[in-house]
């Protein structure tokens, strides 16, 4: 085992993909232990992807694509402008509730970084706000996107951890609401020591309606995921399922942004992210096989229950653990490999495990935005056009919060 681990942190050093570099680590340990067949890689591999639930994921990706697609920023942008545009900062105030708004409707932090950016970042620098600080924003914001319902790593998460997609829904409202505000309360004094944007009269109550009613049909959708769910209606997969075809009524009736011809390439980028998802969680699954059959997560539960009497320091260590993790780990990927060896030690210590699940995806998404891997800072640079070091010294302050 101790080999396996090895060569997964070598892989991952030099840069080989996540999947790929569990595979190997995998197969390894396979080849060096004669009571492990080699036909074990492929039988879990399998298992790990045999599972009803996880039709939810390439569904929940789509409804996502959908809706990206039917030009819905632009209506969700604006309605953000009548709520928080006229205080100070108001485009990187617009830029935080955006996100917050869009969150539930794509739960993707990456989709959210590239679909805002393109449309906030270009307005604010010719308003006079920095490009690093416009960036930041962005990239920090979206954060926010995986918490707030429906969210794609929640799911997963449900389904290592045997937990309710509802409960840990609801789990994420209050976390994704406070980290959202917690960003604009930064936003508001970098803007003022600063002086980014201009002073402006609260909109009238009349255009915020007429906002609220351009939004209110892309806004409905987590509400009716979320309603759905928890009144038991329908199970969080059929949802997924909900939400695609309320995305595709939307799309072809309601806005008629959509045409068929546009519907392959949607498809094609769907596959693709859940091609992903899916290769990690397959490659993942034998590596917690193996972690499982050396009895790795009943030693640390035992470390950790011998060596520790508080339930306090021990949430504060695992947050520390998942956040130095989060940082150089995929976030889908560093859950399946994580949430299976800790969640034992939780149950030990009297945590619920929905509780947990809020604090596994917070502070994994939180590596998003943490230097030098994270995913949605390459997204925001690129965005801008800046270099990642230049976002990475501006985006310390959201970090912060």
């Amino acid at each position: 085992m101790i080999i396996g681990m090895i060569v997964l942190v070598a892989t991952l050093i030099i840069g080989v993909p996540v999947a790929f570099s569990l595979g190997l680590s995998s197969l390894t340990v396979v080849l060096l232990n004669p009571g492990l067949p080699i036909n074990v890689i492929a039988q879990k591999t399998f298992t790990g992807l045999d599972s009803f639930p996880f039709m939810a994921i390439p569904f929940f990706i789509l409804a996502g694509e959908l809706m990206n697609s039917c030009g819905i920023t632009t209506r969700l942008v604006d309605f953000a402008d009548s709520l928080v545009g006229h205080l100070k900062g108001g485009l990187a105030h617009i830029n935080i509730v955006s996100s917050m708004f869009f969150a539930g409707i794509t739960g993707s932090a990456v989709a959210d970084t590239s679909a805002i950016g393109s449309i906030m970042i270009p307005p604010m620098t010719e308003e006079g706000y920095d490009i690093d600080f416009s960036a930041a924003v962005t990239a920090s914001s979206s954060v926010v996107g995986p918490i707030i319902p429906p969210s794609i790593p929640m799911v997963v998460f449900a389904l290592l951890s045997g937990t309710s997609v509802g409960g840990l829904f609801l789990a994420g409202i209050i976390p994704g609401v406070l980290l959202g505000l917690g960003l604009m309360i930064v936003a508001y004094f970098i803007s003022k020591k600063n002086n980014y944007g201009h002073s402006q009269k609260m909109t009238p109550i009349k255009e915020i309606l007429k906002a609220t009613f351009k939004a209110i049909i892309p806004l409905l959708m987590p509400i009716i995921i979320l309603g759905g769910i928890l009144s038991g209606v329908f199970t969080a997969t059929e949802a997924s399922a909900i939400a695609v075809v309320y995305s595709l009524i939307i799309g072809f009736f309601v806005y008629r942004s959509l045409s068929i011809k546009d519907l392959p390439d949607i498809f094609l980028e769907t596959a693709k992210t859940t091609a992903m998802v899916f290769l990690v969680i397959g490659t993942a699954n034998i590596f917690n096989f193996i972690l499982g059959s050396e009895q790795i997560p009943q030693t640390i539960a035992e470390f950790f229950t011998t060596n520790i009497d508080s339930r306090l320091v021990f949430l504060l260590i695992i947050n520390i653990i998942l956040l130095i993790i989060g940082t150089f780990i995929e976030g889908t990927a560093a859950m399946i490999l994580t949430v299976p060896v800790l969640l034992p030690t939780v149950l030990e210590f009297g945590v619920d495990p929905i509780m947990f699940g809020a604090i596994v995806v917070l502070n994994l998404m939180i590596g998003l935005i943490t230097p030098p891997l994270g995913l949605c800072l390459f997204v925001a640079s690129g965005v801008a056009k800046i270099s990642l070091e230049r976002i990475a010294k501006a985006v310390i302050p959201f970090l912060a919060i």
